[in-house]
């Protein structure tokens, strides 16, 4: 199997009986379909899996760069309610940057699992002030503001955690290590590559340690 089944929220394993997903920790669930090995054949099963969600990747990616890990949430023969695409690659100031980007409907959780923050929207976070930034996201320029990732105990700079909403749904992009934000200026604007017809097939693929 090229996906396989796990919980949106957290890393637990899911079970099945008569189409109904439950996780020990959070019961019944839309599982998360994420990838076992990234390549182009997985690739193209999520795609089926995640329409008419959106893929955004930037487009042109970096030079060296490569898709690491896709996944979205939904049941067998259901809309989907979850996407996400991961990309990684070399940066002169930040060493090997990690990039996720999450489009997801209010209270699926995915994107607060990929961000590790508390909450499951990030509401309470944006909207409240003016967006640090702006970014291009097809033909369409998204306001996100920052996330706060700090917790008691935790102040761990592992990570930037950005957040909007696009098309009616939640947008999250959490960057690797957290100094690789100021790198989102520079990536360019985001594309849903599903869209891209035979350019598809010169997508690069590579394998990295997951991150969460």
């Amino acid at each position: 199997m090229r996906l396989e089944a796990g919980c949106p929220r957290c890393s637990s394993s899911v079970t099945t009986v008569d189409e109904t997903w439950t996780c020990p920790v959070h019961g019944d669930t839309d599982p998360l379909w994420r990838v076992v090995e990234p390549g182009y054949d997985a690739f193209a099963e999520y795609l089926v899996r995640s329409r008419p969600l959106p893929t955004w990747l930037p487009w042109p990616m970096p030079p060296d760069w490569a898709v690491t890990d896709f996944g979205c949430v939904g049941r067998e023969g259901g809309d989907p309610r979850a996407a996400f695409v991961s990309c990684s690659g070399p940066t002169e100031l930040d060493g090997v940057v990690e990039l996720t980007v999450v489009t997801e409907e209010p209270g699926v959780g995915l994107g607060a699992r990929v961000a590790a923050v508390t909450h499951t929207d990030p509401g309470r976070d944006i909207g409240g002030a003016a967006a640090p930034i702006r970014l291009r996201v097809d033909a369409a320029t998204v306001p996100v503001w920052s996330v706060d990732t700090t917790s008691e105990g935790d102040q761990v700079l592992d990570r930037a955690v950005l957040a909007g909403e696009s098309m009616g749904r939640w947008l999250w992009l959490v960057v690797r290590p957290a100094s690789a934000a100021l790198l989102l200026h520079d990536l360019g604007s985001l594309q849903d590559v599903a869209e891209l017809g035979p350019e598809l097939v010169a997508l690069p693929f590579g394998s990295v340690p997951r991150a969460w």
